[in-house]
């Protein structure tokens, strides 16, 4: 796959600093296996060595939606990162991170700073001493992000007051997910997020549910209605959007044709995975790289 990358840097914006939140920096990366993390292309001021670490002067939200690795910071023991964890930067505060060697992982992260960043990242339920916020594979966040980058990349008029709006609703996801993470999950919630894994784990098979029910101990039927309930969608439609959200990203950040996506994804054929990507996407999987190749 070939790699895509885009680190901006946003100019001062008067009309973003009223809304008390000014987006810094913005970027999506995929770090392959057995290679040097951070990599060359680094922006300097961001660019660090793992012996020595860093701090910034920003506050940052990385998302790792896929791979595996490590985080340490002041005060903190060394903590394992798992794919669908959200890592909270707070300025000034020493921090170093990296993928495991023999995964890599996917990240998108952002850079800001504010009064009303400062006063949401000040809230009780939020603590510089408590980084690690694991929200799994949280498709909000995901398109959030996505729409992020389109608009940055685009550079509309007023794209910087809608980055600003859009790193509001990030940061209203972060805050929703931390105040249910602080609340206790039910045994129904653990079940399901222990089989969602296991989707993660499989997304691009043909996932035989009933079969996957009965490997949990569960009954199907209970299994459905359970899935339903905690996650608001069905376990084959959630395994779709799943398998369609990948190929987004595969259609983005690589030159593989059309039919080798559907294939990579496991979908029957280029005509069905067309058909099926327009109707729950609402636009044609072609359209993707037209709109990537675009001249800002």
């Amino acid at each position: 796959m070939k790699l895509f990358r885009k680190y901006f840097t946003f100019p001062t914006d008067t009309s973003a600093e009223n809304l008390g939140i000014n987006v810094l920096n913005l970027g999506h990366n995929i770090h392959p296996s057995n290679k040097p993390y951070p990599d060359g292309q680094h922006p300097d001021d961001y660019y660090f060595e793992w012996e020595k670490g860093r701090s910034l002067k920003e506050y940052q939200i990385i998302y790792i939606p896929k791979g595996e690795g490590y985080f340490e910071s002041s005060g903190l023991p060394p903590q394992k990162i798992d794919a669908g964890t959200i890592i909270l930067l707070y300025p000034d505060v020493w921090h170093r991170f990296r993928p495991e060697e023999n995964t890599g992982w996917e990240e998108y992260w952002v850079g800001f700073s504010g009064a009303y960043a400062k006063y949401l990242l000040e809230q009780e339920c939020f603590n510089a001493q408590k980084p690690i916020i694991k929200v799994g594979f949280n498709t909000e966040f995901l398109e959030t992000f996505s729409r992020f980058i389109k608009i940055v990349e685009v550079r509309e008029e007023s794209y910087l007051k809608l980055s600003s709006f859009l790193l509001i609703q990030l940061l209203g996801i972060v805050y929703t997910s931390v105040l249910l993470s602080n609340q206790k999950k039910s045994r129904k919630e653990d079940i399901i997020d222990q089989i969602r894994n296991e989707i993660h784990q499989k997304w691009n098979s043909n996932i035989d549910f009933e079969q996957l029910a009965q490997s949990n101990n569960l009954g199907y039927v209970w299994f459905r209605k359970t899935f339903k309930e905690v996650l608001g969608t069905s376990p084959n439609q959630y395994h779709l959007l799943l398998k369609l959200r990948k190929a987004e990203l595969l259609i983005q950040d690589s030159h593989l044709t059309l039919a080798e996506v559907a294939y990579q994804c496991g979908f029957e054929s280029e005509f069905y995975f067309s058909r099926i990507f327009k109707k729950k996407m609402n636009y044609n999987p072609s359209e993707i790289r037209k709109r990537n190749s675009k001249p800002e």
